[in-house]
């Protein structure tokens, strides 16, 4: 089985993946195909992608029973020990090669407490967002509580 997802691909790459794969979603196709049509689908993918990022996991024999492929992405593809690990830059490298934001590169809040060691900043930011999210939404006791107070 193979799962191929692309991002910003052209139309006709799309129209030719689904010869051989089924589109489940947007840009994201599956399907079971020969290793023959699998080595086929990517070179065709590699040709067509222009400025698009493409990603394939297949199943494979092996201690993880899967293989990855990456084209125009951020993250590498490494090995480590027999294993298949996904690396990702460092916010220094992302910035020195131009990229912004991009949807690989999104940190959550703990990559960010990883790569600047403000624990203080990211508990102050995470307590401010649960209070802010309080203060919007009441529960069905709170607004009780409430209703009732005005009305007296």
């Amino acid at each position: 089985m193979i799962v191929v997802v692309l991002s910003v691909t052209p139309e006709r790459l799309r129209g030719v993946l689904t010869r051989w794969l089924l589109e489940v979603s947007t840009g994201v196709y599956v399907g079971r195909v020969t290793a023959r049509v699998r080595e086929h689908i990517w070179d065709r993918i590699v040709d067509d992608v222009a400025q698009g990022r493409a990603l394939m996991v297949w199943s494979r024999r092996g201690e993880q029973g899967l293989g990855i492929r990456v084209h125009n992405h951020s993250w590498d593809v490494v090995d480590s020990d027999g294993l298949t690990l996904m690396r990702r830059p460092l916010k220094s490298q992302r910035h020195q090669a131009g990229g912004g934001a991009g949807p690989a590169q999104v940190l959550g809040i703990d990559e960010i407490v990883e790569e600047t060691g403000d624990v203080a900043a990211s508990t102050k930011r995470r307590q401010q967002s649960i209070v802010g999210r309080r203060r919007r939404y009441l529960n069905a006791v709170e607004r009780r509580h409430q209703s009732g107070s005005a009305a007296t």
